[in-house]
């Protein structure tokens, strides 16, 4: 083969290879298109897309039958079909809060200054299984993998608050172990908290621990919206003042958005 023939081959194969990357950059759209409307057209998919309808129809061909989306058969509108579903839980089921919140719960220690943590449910008690530092904290305590009471707990209630109504009964109908004078020991007292947890979106321990111990905490969600786990930020009373205390329950929810993004939850 002469060199132009050569050339003129190889720029054919650099081209075939462009053309493939913008189909995959195409139908990858198409998805995104699909998740952000719920169902769309052939001709509302090309306007986004900024391409001809024949070549949007064929993306949607395409699609079609990988089971990636599906056609509505009486307004012929498509959506999302059961094979992103396979390919969502076959992710989700990948993902390791303890992996993906380990950046997160950095930075939200360096952000707020104090320790922050994430902890799951396990049974009657919250498990922490990781742990940061910020620049204001001077405790040498380790949480990590220690179990603490769930009604004591900023972490606790904010899972206990998101657990179905026999989980929860079952935690209030013990007797529960006054840790400190500001325990809150009352079922009655326990049951609003846990609606004002869901409400506000975040939970709240004061001196209930230990004395002089504040924390604020909030849910964490998987792809299904199940709260999996619960990041919190503590610290000593007199800098977790009840002005700070709410500025740092801000900043925890964010957090914990972010750690539901990572781990598949869409708000």
């Amino acid at each position: 083969m002469s060199e132009k023939s050569e050339d003129t081959a190889t720029g054919k194969q650099s081209r075939g290879a462009a053309a493939s990357v913008q189909s995959v950059d195409r139908a990858v759209s198409v998805l995104e298109i699909l998740a952000r409307h719920g169902d769309a057209g052939v001709t509302e998919i090309a306007e986004e897309l900024g391409v001809h309808k024949s070549t949007a129809f064929r993306l949607l061909g395409v699609l079609e039958a990988r089971g990636l989306v599906s056609q509505e058969q009486d307004r012929g509108k498509y959506y999302l079909g059961p094979g992103v579903l396979r390919l969502a839980g076959a992710a989700a089921s990948r993902l390791d809060i303890s992996q993906e919140g380990a950046p997160v719960c950095r930075e939200l220690a360096e952000d707020a200054g104090e320790t922050a943590n994430i902890a799951v449910l396990d049974d009657d008690a919250a498990v922490n299984i990781m742990q940061a530092r910020g620049a204001s904290s001077v405790t040498a305590q380790n949480w990590l993998g220690r179990r603490t009471p769930l009604h004591a707990t900023s972490s606790g209630k904010a899972l206990l608050a998101h657990q179905p109504k026999s989980v929860q009964e079952s935690v209030l109908s013990r007797k529960l172990p006054r840790l400190t004078e500001s325990t809150v020991v009352s079922p009655a007292e326990l049951r609003a908290e846990l609606k004002s947890v869901v409400k506000t979106g975040f939970a709240v321990a004061r001196d209930e621990l230990e004395l002089g111990l504040h924390a604020v905490a909030a849910p964490v969600r998987a792809h299904d919206g199940k709260v999996i786990g619960a990041i919190s930020v503590s610290g000593p009373s007199y800098r977790l003042e009840e002005e700070r205390l709410q500025e740092v329950a801000k900043r925890t929810m964010a957090a914990a958005q972010d750690l539901s993004r990572r781990m598949g939850y869409a708000y």
